[in-house]
This record gives structure tokens, sequence and C-alpha cells, in this order.
């Protein structure tokens, strides 16, 4: 079994991601490719959420919706800090047992991370949740997550010494990574990160590149088993204890 930490897809909005006869977008695709792999659960933001700030409020209430009707699906609230009433639908949403927690992206929303991160992450504190944060100043997250102890910060698509830094930097062990996106094709970084901080600090994830890659990047690692175990399910269902319990 492999649980799927941090996937995106379209939902039919004006703000999909674009896609192509050779880049598909819909859950239903990604779903196809994931049964393949035997991953039972799949943790999504919607794209038009992610890549735009217009539509973050009904996004987040329609993949809720989704989420009711589909066990495989989990969701990550997406958070603009400029926008006060995400907050509070936030706050009204986050002890669902379907949610994970909260998902910011500086870069495609046009931001400056530590503009907001006291904000952010104080936050988070409150609620003693997750936040999955797609890369920015890395290095510089460390004194964020030292500062709040009670979130826990995933600064996602694992390809950087940077990465890795900053979980070992991390006073009290708050700061994890996954393994999304292209860069974990960089024939070393997976091998690398768990030699340095062990395996426990990486969560499996897709982004939307091909599960089938993803997947046999950690499979055919110069790890042992006990370690793609962990990537693959086991920090997933230790962490996520609540979300994962019938899993």
């Amino acid at each position: 079994m492999i649980i799927d930490l941090h996937a995106h897809c379209n939902n039919g909005s004006k703000f999909d991601c674009p896609e192509t006869e050779i880049d598909k977008r819909s859950f239903e695709f990604l779903n196809k490719k994931h049964s393949l792999l035997n991953i039972e659960a799949i943790g999504i933001s919607y794209y038009s959420s992610v890549l735009q700030t217009e539509n973050i409020y009904q996004d987040n209430a329609s993949l809720a919706e989704q989420c009711k009707v589909d066990k495989k699906i989990f969701q990550w609230l997406v958070l603009d800090p400029r926008q006060e009433f995400l907050f509070e639908q936030i706050k009204s949403m986050i002890n669902c047992s379907k949610v994970l927690g909260i998902k910011i992206h500086s870069v495609c929303h046009g931001y400056d991370i530590e503009e907001y991160a006291d904000k952010i992450f104080s936050f988070a504190n409150e609620l003693k949740c997750f936040v999955l944060m797609h890369p920015d100043k890395i290095s510089n997250m460390v004194k964020y997550a030292d500062k709040y102890p009670n979130m826990k910060l995933i600064i996602a698509h694992l390809g950087s010494i940077e990465h890795v830094d900053a979980i070992r930097r991390s006073k009290h062990g708050n700061i994890f990574t996954d393994t999304s996106g292209g860069a974990s094709n960089l024939n070393n970084v997976i091998e690398y990160a768990v030699e340095q901080v062990g395996s426990e600090k990486i969560f499996f994830g897709t982004d939307n590149y091909d599960s089938g890659f993803q997947y046999g990047r950690i499979q055919y690692a110069l790890i042992s088993e006990k370690d793609k175990e962990n990537i693959f399910y086991n920090n997933a269902k230790k962490y996520f204890a609540k979300q994962f319990k019938n899993f």
C-alpha cells in the first residue's frame, strides 16, 4: 500500500492548469495511474487554487465535498495569507478527518514568504497542524520552525542539499520533505537524504508527475526496505493517524 501525500488535479474551473494530450491533469486520469500502483490515499489541492488566488475559498469548499464521496481523497486547505477570510474558513475545516493541513504556494500566489511567515506559521502553530509549502527560501524556514514548535512544516519537492540541511538544523524536528516533483530524478538525492536525516522525515508524493516514475524512484533507490516502507506508507500513517486510521 502507498499513500501519496502531495498531488494536484484540475476540477473543471476556468483557472485549471492547461493540459495536453501528453500531459493530463484530471483526477480521473490521476486515479487510473494511482490504482495501478495500489496507491490507496491521495492528498490533493486543486490546481486552480495553487496557481492563482481568485477562487481559493470556493476550491477549498468544493474539494471538501469531493472528499465526502471518495474514500481515497484527502485535502490540503489552500491559504493565501493576504485573504483574511481564508483563515476563518481553514479554522472551521481543519479538524475534519479528511483534512491533512494547510497548503501554501508563495511563488505562484506572488508574495514574499518571509513577509507573511509569522502570520502563516503562528496560525498553524495555534492549530497544531501541518503546513505543506512549495520550496521558497528554504534555509530561512528553519527559524520559523524553531519559533513555532507546534506546527510541522513539509518543504516539498526534495531536490537539494538545502532541503536536507533544513531538516537537520531544525531544533524541534518539525521540518519534513516529500518526494514529489521532477527533482527526485537526481540520482542520489533520495539516498543522500535518507543517509543524512533518515527516512522518517520523508513522505511520498507525486505532484502531478507520473506515479510510476515516482514509485520507481523510491522502489529502486539504494536504501533499505524499511526506509522504502517509511516513505511509501509508515510516515504518513504515523503523523496523520487520524486521517489514515482505516488504511
